[in-house]
């Protein structure tokens, strides 16, 4: 099964205490389409300006990733800077030109309505709602938003909650959108707005998963090399809705394997700047990675 994601493409400018790279491939539709295309086809659609190099996206589309979303408008690449301390949690954004991708407005083309799985990074939940309007009925609907639309647009992020089935978002957003600091009272109340899943992810904590009434806690993989945590949220989610996809199994328990996929690919993804390991990734190195966190976890 293929998957669709609308989401953004993006120019990053990233400094952390291992090193500096300048007008590196980001955004989150680049970082999942990378994750999830090791596991199925994967379809674009996004906005650039004029100086995206396009020819730094090849090895998407030698990866069976269908560019023929991505729109190309007169302007700038959406861009973003940000410096990370040794605590790769405390992150400072240095600064947000969104210039092609302040008027974003996604249209689905007509041979991508009928993808089954859909994933709608963040962005604005008005224009979430706006890519389901153009759907015809997809079997899956996973979500990402973040806590500039939960506090700035909370009406509209509610509308669409309504019609999704996954929601992952990271602990503090949780806490913010069901206005409650306890996460596990903090689950029912979001659940309750729509989605009957949700993934919680806890950065160096892992991630937990809940769905019927039942709770999943994955590790994060032990680094000793970690360069740049940029992108590794949507990584995740590649991975995971990849995985899915692939399998065609929403089952509660594909749900638990989804989840170590993708965290499996975001332990990949940081350590490396931008997307360069998830360029080149291999599967056995996916499945042995994939291996040892079934081994974190296994006790009698």
């Amino acid at each position: 099964m293929s998957v669709l994601v609308v989401g953004s493409a993006a120019l990053d400018s990233i400094e952390t205490p291992f090193g500096k790279a300048d007008d590196v491939l980001g955004g989150s539709a680049i970082y999942f389409s990378s994750a999830a295309s090791y596991f199925t086809n994967v379809n674009v659609v996004a906005v650039v300006g004029e100086d995206f190099p396009l020819q730094d996206i090849q090895y998407l589309k030698k990866r069976n990733v269908d560019m023929s979303g991505l729109c190309v408008e007169r302007g700038k690449t959406f861009r973003w800077g940000g410096k990370y301390d040794f605590d790769v949690n405390d992150r400072t954004t240095l600064y947000t030109h969104l210039n092609v991708f302040e008027n974003f407005n996604p249209t689905i083309p007509e041979n991508l309505k009928d993808v089954p799985y859909v994933f709608l990074a963040n962005i604005q939940p008005e224009l979430q709602l706006k890519v389901l309007n153009q759907m015809n009925k997809p079997k899956l609907v996973v979500m990402d938003t973040m806590n500039f639309w939960i506090e700035g647009r909370p009406d509209a992020l509610r509308d669409v909650l309504k019609f999704i089935d996954i929601l992952i978002i990271n602990d503090s957003e949780a806490r913010l959108l069901a206005q409650e600091a306890n996460l596990f009272k903090a689950a029912p109340i979001i659940r309750k707005m729509g989605p009957r899943t949700l993934v919680i992810k806890k950065g160096e904590h892992g991630a937990m998963l809940i769905t019927n009434g039942s709770y999943f806690w994955a590790p994060a993989y032990p680094l000793e090399e970690l360069y740049d945590p940029t992108g590794a949220g949507d990584t995740f989610a590649g991975g995971f809705v990849g995985y899915l996809a692939k399998s065609d199994d929403i089952s509660s328990a594909n749900l638990r394997k989804a989840v170590i996929y993708g965290s499996t690919l975001a332990s990949f993804c940081v350590e490396r700047f931008s997307v360069e390991r998830l360029k080149n990734l291999t599967e056995p190195e996916i499945e042995s990675r994939y291996q040892e966190f079934k081994e974190l976890t296994i006790f009698e």
